[in-house]
């Protein structure tokens, strides 16, 4: 039986929940032969096909990332997609995995950020996770935290408050300062009361 044929749009189910199992399923067997299937069709002439192949794979990127990190560079090229689905999936899938392959998604870094400065919410909140475990990584340590401090002084207030926590972890002597700065004037901005508090708590937290 194909990959495909357990797919949720295969099996006439709508939700994605067969699509949770097949990644199960997929990360169970360490069965590579159907993860380069799921790759293989996430250009599918039925865009429906796509997206449970992007969802399977991004949910087994959570499971076992190393059974996506071969296929890194079709998910970069999947960020060109016109479809929002397949673009948010695959950084959403290059965000399992940053840490299994930091060199080439760091080299590839000016094409995620430009995708997530024009992309969704859910592109963006990819891109950031992406630039903090980059930050985890000496090698890359500067340049990502640098480009993280970009994205939180212009990211909408409503995503201010995760991104300060998220990015808590991280911070150090090196990069304390930028990230102290950054939150405190971008608290003007926050009208909404438990946001506010979220971010004094972050401010308080590390400053």
């Amino acid at each position: 039986m194909s990959v495909l044929d357990k797919l949720a749009t295969s099996l006439n189910i709508s939700g994605s929940e067969p699509n949770k199992q097949l990644a199960k399923e997929i990360a169970g067997s360490k069965d590579k032969k159907a993860v380069k299937e799921l790759v293989d069709n996430l250009y599918n002439k039925d865009k429906r096909i796509q997206s449970d192949c992007i969802k399977v794979l991004y949910e087994l990127g959570e499971l076992d990332p190393k059974l996506i990190t071969d296929h890194v560079k079709p998910f970069i090229a999947l960020l060109d997609s016109k479809n929002n689905r397949m673009q948010w999936g695959a950084m959403t899938a290059l965000d399992m995995i940053a840490l299994e392959h930091p060199a080439l998604i760091y080299s590839s870094l000016g094409k995620i950020i430009a995708i997530a400065d024009e992309g969704s919410v859910i592109t963006t909140d990819h891109c950031v996770n992406i630039l903090l475990k980059l930050s985890t990584i000496e090698t890359y340590k500067e340049d990502a935290f640098s480009l993280f401090i970009e994205q939180i002084d212009k990211c909408p207030t409503n995503q201010l408050p995760m991104y300060a926590e998220n990015a808590v972890p991280v911070i150090d002597n090196d990069n304390r300062a930028d990230f102290l700065k950054v939150l405190r004037a971008r608290l003007r901005d926050v009208e909404k009361d438990s946001k506010r508090k979220r971010v004094e708590k972050v401010i308080k937290m590390v400053g």
